[in-house]
């Protein structure tokens, strides 16, 4: 079930964070309701996975790993900002990175 909480504390903080670009700079209203409702949802979803006993570095790794990797991809395939080698390869050491500490047993 935590692991339930930590997808949807997720794909609350990836819809929060694009909403926050397209809300230039809180302008626009529906936007900058959709940032502050999805991190709030984020964070409450975080904590309820944290609550049911997941260890809180391999929550925060899973987290801020697969966020970072979709938005990075969402800001390519959707927002007009470029993709090279490095910034590439720099998504394939995060995802490395989390998947490693989760092989680790810490969980």
């Amino acid at each position: 079930m935590a692991w339930i909480f930590l997808a949807g504390a997720i794909v609350s903080e990836v819809l929060a964070t694009t909403a926050l670009k397209l809300s230039n700079g809180f302008s626009h209203r529906l936007w900058s309701v959709v940032v502050v409702v999805g991190y709030v949802a984020s964070f409450a979803l975080l904590s309820r996975a944290l609550k049911l006993q997941m260890p809180v570095g391999v929550a925060y790794a899973v987290w801020a790993g697969v966020g970072t990797a979709v938005i990075a991809s969402i800001g390519a395939l959707f927002l007009g900002e470029t993709m090279t080698l490095v910034k590439a390869g720099g998504i394939a050491l995060i995802i490395g990175g989390v998947v490693l500490l989760n092989l680790s047993g810490s969980h």
